[in-house]
């Protein structure tokens, strides 16, 4: 029976995730496991859940699953920041994908406070700073069936990162937010994958 670290793997390459968005040449192992919550409907995406559009429309919580913290983070927790990024390679459809990837959200500074297994339902991540790009909720045109929608969670440089204010991670109208690419931003600030996670919703017809 495989871990669930591998099921994570195994899931992007079903839902081509890996490599519509994770390029193979980044040979992604993740390291951490985690869920997306929207605490106050109760919402929780664990991996490639079909979730209704209303419930996604708050910005949400990071949470980190028992016994898959990062290694060390008992120990590096005030050490280590992370990025979070949420995408949408299917603007505006998987069919016709010509605005893709839509950036979402972009979250830096995020520390990761170590999960064991008495905290059997996982530990809320926590931000030190407001967003880089505020939280956009999904918005699937009506016609363009199910779009992924996709978090990945990079660890940060020990240096911590610096997103100039006229980069386009500041911008937060929507024509600004097409055409983006996850790694290109990675690469340039030298950002580590380490998790990755997705949920679908389509438009409510």
């Amino acid at each position: 029976m495989s871990d669930p670290l591998t099921k994570v793997t195994a899931a992007l390459k079903s839902e081509h995730i890996i490599p519509d968005v994770i390029p193979e040449s980044v040979k992604f192992s993740p390291s951490v496991l985690f869920s997306i919550t929207w605490p106050l409907n109760g919402t929780e995406v664990v991996l490639g859940d079909k979730v209704e559009r209303n419930l996604t429309l708050e910005e949400p919580q990071i949470k980190i699953l028992p016994l898959l913290a990062p290694e060390g983070a008992s120990n590096k927790g005030d050490e280590i920041s992370y990025t979070l990024v949420m995408t949408d390679p299917d603007a505006p459809s998987r069919a016709d994908p010509k605005y893709g990837q839509w950036r979402h959200w972009i979250v830096t500074g995020v520390k990761l406070p170590a999960a064991n297994a008495a905290e059997t339902d996982g530990v809320y991540a926590f931000k030190t700073h407001a967003a880089t790009t505020p939280y956009f909720p999904p918005g699937p045109p009506p016609g363009s069936g199910f779009h992924r929608y996709v978090f990945l969670l990079f660890e940060e440089p020990a240096e911590g990162i610096s997103i100039p204010s006229n980069a386009v991670e500041h911008k937060a109208e929507p024509p600004t937010r097409r055409n983006w690419n996850a790694f290109k931003f990675a690469d340039a600030y030298k950002l580590k994958l380490v998790g990755a996670n997705y949920f679908l919703t389509k438009a409510t017809e």
